[in-house]
């Protein structure tokens, strides 16, 4: 009779799921300098435009509900400000899409793989400070499911 139920992880090779890196201290790659350039970087860009962005928006929604004889206003052969204003939020997203894009080429991209690798350089050192290559004995671990392990503080 067959298994109701198959198994089907049996027939996967097992070091799928086996880690071979060393197990990385988040909390001390959240806490790096490089981490925290990042995110500060980041944050001085995304909540400008977000407010500038909601700005824009809700603007352009007040002054349909509340001056819709401006909105109605025709600026060439029925095309009204209204209408531009409407297509001018297709505009501005896209040009907010592009700006985070090339600042995200040109500055946060950068940032990313320093932290990235400093958050390795950490989870090998294992005392929260970066060594040479990360030659320094790795932190001890807790044994967990599936043979991850988790830092211990």
């Amino acid at each position: 009779m067959a298994e109701p139920t198959p198994d089907y992880a049996e027939n996967v090779p097992r070091r799928r799921f086996e880690r071979e890196e060393q197990p990385i201290d988040w909390i001390a790659a959240e806490r790096s300098p490089e981490f925290r350039e990042l995110i500060a970087r980041k944050r001085r860009f995304v909540l400008p435009a977000t407010v500038f962005f909601l700005a824009w928006y809700l603007g352009f929604v007040a002054l349909a509900g509340y001056a819709p004889d401006f909105m109605g206003e025709s600026i060439y052969q029925g095309f009204t400000v209204g209408y531009a204003l409407a297509l001018s939020q297709f505009v501005m997203t896209w040009v907010l899409g592009w700006m985070y894009v090339r600042r995200a080429d040109d500055e946060f991209d950068d940032l990313a793989a320093r932290a990235a690798s400093r958050a390795i350089e950490v989870g090998r050192a294992g005392d929260g400070r970066p060594t040479a290559g990360g030659t320094a004995a790795p932190a001890a671990t807790t044994a967990t499911t599936e043979g991850e392990g988790v830092t211990r503080r």
